[in-house]
C-alpha cells in the first residue's frame, strides 16, 4: 500500500522551480531531478516534516533496512534520560543515518544578541564528527539554509556542483568546500487556539565534502521521520526536567514553611499578670508576616508584630533575618527605640528598592504598663473591661527599610488595667475579601465588632485569636491574598 501511494505521489510531483538555492523539489520526486546546478529545496506545499512513509521505495530490502535503522534509533532516544547524552546521540544518529561527515544540532534563540555560531538568533549546541567525535574548533555553518528551514518549518536538501552553486547557498558553504548539505526542524506539536500547530525551535544539520556524495530524497525522508521523534524525545525530556524541577521546588517550598513554622515563637513561660496568644497563615506556602515575644534588657516583655511588603518567597527570606535581628538587638540595647532604630539601619542597607517592613512592638511590664512603637503598621485595638469600649492605639512611623538614618521611639502609652485585652494584627485580615464579592473586605468595623463580642464573653487570648481568624476566613470562604497575622495580649 505504501508503494502505491509513493508512486502515484511521484506523478503528480511538480518539476523542479529550476536551478539556484530557490528551486523548490519535491522530496518524492527529487532523485529524478535534473543534476545541474545547486539543488536545495524542501516538501513543495508542505507545512511541516513531510510524512515519516515517504522514505519507503517498494524495494522490499532497502525498504526494511531503512525501517531498521530508524527503529533502531528511537529505541535508543527512548532510553537516553540525560539531556546532554541526548543531545550528543541525536547528532551521531544523525550523521549514521544520512552517511555524513558532520553534523550540528542547532537551536533558535530569538532572545540571543550573540551565540556560539557567532550568528545572532542562532545557538551551536553540539557538533560532531563521524566517528564520534566532538567539534571543538570554529564551526562554520550554512546560515542561510538555517533560518530558511527555521522560518518555513520544512525539511531542505542542497547539493553543490560548482563553486558558484556553493556561493549561492552561502560564503561557508564556499569556503568549506561542502558538496551536500541537508537541514531538517525540530518541532513538537503544540496546541494552540484549540488547533495542533507546528513551532519550529531549532534544526539538525549534516554535510558532506566527499564528491561522490549527494543527499537524496529518501535521504531527506529518512532524516526528517527521525527528526519527528527525537522532536518528541526532546519535549519529553524537557518535561522530565520540568517534573524533577518543580517537585524540587515544592521540597524547598515545604522544607522553607517548615523551618518559618519552627521560627514562630513559643508563648513565654513565668507570666502571671498576661495571657498572650500569636496566629498566623500564609497566602502561600510562605509568610512575609512574624510576630514574636521577647524579653527585652530592660526586663519589659516585648510583644512584636511585623509585616514584610508583599507575600511569598521573597518576603520570607527577609522574616526571619529581620525577626532574629530585632531579637538579638533588644536583648543588648537598653531600650525599644534604639533596638528599632538599629533594625531600621540595617534592613535600609539590605533590602531592594521598594521594599519595606511594617512594625509593631509594644513592650509591657508585669503592672500593665505599656508603651507602644509603631512603624508604618496597623494600629492596635484595645478592648477595655470597664465600659466594653474599644480604642484605636494612635501612634504612628515611617515603615523600616526607607528611611536609612531614621530614628525610632516609643509614640503612645497605655495602661491595662485587669481583663482588657489588646489585638494587633497585619492587613491580611481586615483586607480578606468576601468569597462572592471582591470587593468586599472584612474592614475593621466586622473586626471590632467580633473582638468585642468575644472579649465580653470573658475568652482566653487563644480563644480571640482563633475566633478572630474563622471568623474572617468564613467571610473570605476560606481564601486570602495576603499573609494573616495576630496577637491577643490579655491581662489577667
Amino acid at each position: 500500500m505504501f508503494w502505491n501511494r509513493k508512486k502515484e505521489a511521484a506523478k503528480k510531483a511538480p518539476p523542479a522551480a529550476g536551478r539556484g538555492v530557490a528551486a523548490q523539489e519535491n522530496p518524492r520526486a527529487a532523485a529524478g531531478a535534473g543534476t545541474g546546478g545547486a539543488r536545495a529545496g524542501a516538501a513543495a506545499g508542505s507545512s511541516g516534516p513531510p510524512s515519516s512513509v515517504q522514505f519507503l521505495t517498494g524495494d522490499s530490502d532497502l525498504d526494511r533496512r531503512s525501517v531498521e535503522v530508524l527503529l533502531e534509533a528511537i529505541a535508543r532516544l527512548s532510553t537516553v534520560q540525560n539531556l546532554d547524552e541526548l543531545l550528543v546521540d541525536i547528532v551521531d544518529r544523525s550523521i549514521e543515518i544520512a552517511g555524513a561527515e558532520r553534523g550540528l544540532l542547532i537551536l533558535a534563540d530569538s532572545s540571543a544578541s550573540e551565540t556560539t555560531s557567532g550568528e545572532g538568533g542562532l545557538s551551536l549546541r553540539v557538533a560532531r564528527s563521524r566517528g564520534g567525535k566532538s567539534i571543538s574548533d570554529d564551526v562554520r555553518f550554512s546560515t542561510s539554509i538555517v533560518k530558511r528551514v527555521l522560518e518555513q518549518d520544512s525539511p531542505v536538501k542542497a547539493t553543490v556542483q560548482s563553486d558558484s552553486d556553493a556561493l549561492e547557498l552561502g560564503r561557508s558553504v564556499f569556503d568549506l568546500k561542502l558538496r551536500a548539505v541537508m537541514c531538517v526542524p525540530l518541532s513538537a506539536p503544540t496546541n494552540q487556539g484549540g488547533g495542533t500547530e507546528r513551532a519550529a525551535r531549532g534544526v539538525l544539520y549534516v554535510d558532506s565534502k566527499a564528491a561522490t556524495r549527494e543527499f537524496s530524497a529518501r535521504d531527506l525522508s529518512l532524516f526528517a521521520a527521525l527528526s519527528q521523534h527525537i522532536s518528541i524525545a526532546l519535549e519529553n525530556a524537557r518535561l522530565h526536567l520540568h517534573s524533577l524541577e518543580k517537585t524540587r521546588l515544592e521540597h524547598s517550598l515545604e522544607l522553607a514553611s517548615a523551618i518559618q513554622s519552627g521560627l514562630m515563637p513559643q508563648i513565654p513561660r513565668g507570666l502571671s499578670t498576661l495571657d498572650l496568644h500569636g496566629w498566623y497563615r500564609p497566602a502561600e506556602r510562605t509568610s512575609g508576616d512574624f510576630f514574636d515575644f521577647v524579653r527585652a534588657k530592660d526586663k519589659r516583655l516585648a510583644v512584636i508584630v511585623g509585616d514584610v511588603t508583599g507575600h511569598g518567597m521573597g518576603p520570607a527570606l527577609i522574616t526571619p533575618a529581620a525577626q532574629a535581628s530585632l531579637r538579638s538587638f533588644l536583648r543588648v540595647v537598653p531600650d525599644v527605640g534604639s533596638a528599632v532604630t538599629m533594625l531600621n539601619q540595617d534592613l535600609s542597607e539590605r533590602v531592594e528598592a521598594g521594599m519595606f517592613v511594617t512594625l509593631l512592638v509594644c513592650a509591657i511590664r508585669d503592672d500593665g504598663d505599656c508603651d507602644v512603637l509603631n512603624a508604618g503598621h496597623h494600629a492596635p485595638l484595645l478592648w477595655r473591661k470597664q465600659g466594653g469600649g474599644i480604642e484605636t492605639v494612635v501612634s504612628g512611623g515611617v515603615a523600616l527599610g526607607i528611611v536609612p538614618d531614621g530614628e525610632y521611639a516609643p509614640d503612645a502609652h497605655v495602661q491595662l488595667e485587669h481583663g482588657d485585652v489588646m489585638l494587633a494584627f497585619t492587613d491580611g485580615l481586615i483586607e480578606a475579601s468576601a468569597k462572592d464579592d471582591k470587593e468586599s473586605l472584612y474592614g475593621e468595623e466586622r473586626l471590632r465588632e467580633t473582638f468585642a463580642k468575644l472579649c465580653a464573653e470573658g475568652a482566653s487570648s487563644e480563644a480571640i485569636a482563633k475566633g478572630l481568624a474563622e471568623s474572617a476566613l468564613s467571610f473570605s470562604g476560606g481564601a486570602h491574598e495576603d499573609d494573616i497575622t495576630l496577637v491577643v495580649l490579655r491581662r489577667t
